[in-house]
């Protein structure tokens, strides 16, 4: 399997930017040429077809024949995508070239980038790097295509790498339960024996809540004027560009550490899948919080580093998870956060982690796992209702397991 990643890296064009400039027009331009002419077509044509249609047209007009053939790509995506969502015509304005690897030069020692442009021409580019993308230098990556993009007076360069990831077969199975305020999870062992459990506190969507009411609440009080208020446009925007970096981040932190935790049991992660949650929730309070909640972009983010460390993910069905006892034993509810699990209080997210894990085992045996009658593996779990740091409480209660 292969792994991509991609590097944004700012760039300088100590001469000739103009050049740089006029190419990324003329290739916006040429897409939206393109996009205009098969748009009222009943079928979008293949991109053979298209070769047919353009080609000598657009080499004439000085780009390069691997010029051509992305900017094929890049106008039959956009108006298949558009077509699938039911949408007018598009019209592109942003300044973005894909480049082929064959129509540029990367020297990651001077860090320099040499992009082919119209007629022949080539520019020179300054990259501003940075230390942590040292990590793909290590000669298990190798660069893909790019992008180069120009906005706000700047030049942005999207460098994807590539790496051929082997995955390895899994010693334990771990089990994750995403929810609203932490991320539950529980590693158990190919006998289905509980092995260790945890819980990750996640502060970013109650965070990101906040400003996007602080910039409701500001929309409120000017409700006709904001789009004409400069201030408040810039007030707005920068409380919700807050909260967009602070899910971002928190997904990343939850993703790694997630991870982190896999490698070190060589474990299978198992995610729930929630397709069409959204859909399914009908609940004010849900809403307002599903409105950011980043479920998904967390599993993303899970699979693609858990990809690169050659761990597994599967999903599995999620219905009934906190409602149904791990170990057999009888299960009563009470309230909406804590169980008792024979005469063990506990919380609905361990339930949770632990059933998805035992159904991640049963699907990758593809048979029924049965609980060992005689595992120890629900002595001393114990959970209580605010007793402090929720990392520290978990930590004593695998203790009190093993001894």
């Amino acid at each position: 399997m292969r792994v991509r990643a991609t590097a944004k890296v700012e760039a300088v064009a100590p001469e000739r930017g103009e050049a740089l400039l006029q190419f990324l027009k003329a290739y916006r331009d040429v897409v939206q040429y393109i996009v205009d002419k098969i748009w009222s077509l009943e079928k979008v044509p293949s991109t053979k077809q298209l070769h047919k249609m353009f080609y000598n047209e657009l080499r004439s007009l000085g780009f390069r024949a691997h010029h051509v053939s992305e900017i094929y790509k890049r106008a039959k995506e956009v108006v298949e995508a558009t077509k699938k969502n039911n949408g007018s015509k598009p019209v592109l304005r942003k300044l973005t070239a894909r480049i082929h690897p064959l129509d540029y030069r990367i020297d990651f020692s001077t860090k320099t980038l040499r992009v082919a442009v119209l007629n022949g021409q080539w520019v020179e580019l300054k990259l501003k790097w940075y230390r942590y993308l040292d990590k793909y230098l290590d000669g298990s990556w190798r660069v893909g295509e790019i992008q180069v993009s120009y906005r706000n007076n700047k030049i942005f360069v999207y460098i994807t790498f590539i790496k051929d990831a082997v995955l390895r077969e899994p010693k334990a199975v771990m089990g994750v339960d995403i929810n609203f305020s932490n991320i539950t999870y529980t590693v158990i062992d190919l006998n289905s024996n509980l092995v260790t459990m945890g819980v990750i506190p996640f502060k970013g969507l109650r965070r990101a809540l906040h400003l996007k009411k602080l910039a409701e609440e500001l929309q409120k009080r000017y409700p006709r004027s904001w789009r004409s208020l400069k201030w408040v446009r810039r007030v707005r925007a920068r409380w919700l560009r807050r909260a967009r970096n602070i899910m971002n981040d928190s997904s990343h932190y939850i993703a790694k550490k997630i991870v982190g935790i896999a490698k070190g049991y060589s474990a299978l992660i198992v995610l729930e899948d929630l397709e069409k949650l959204r859909e399914k929730t009908n609940e004010d309070k849900l809403l307002w919080e599903m409105q950011m909640w980043c479920y998904r972009r967390i599993q993303s983010y899970i699979e693609y580093k858990a990809l690169i460390e050659g761990l597994k993910v599967i999903y599995v069905d999620p219905r009934g998870t906190s409602k149904i006892s791990p170990n057999g034993k009888q299960l009563r509810f009470i309230n909406y956060r804590f169980v008792v699990l024979g005469d063990v209080t506990t919380s609905r997210d361990v339930v949770a982690s632990w059933n998805i894990a035992l159904r991640g085992l049963m699907q990758m045996r593809g048979s029924r796992v049965r609980w060992s009658p005689d595992s120890p593996a629900d002595e001393g779990m114990r959970i209580r209702p605010n007793a402090g740091n929720p990392e520290a409480r978990y930590s004593q209660l695998i203790t009190a397991i093993h001894k």
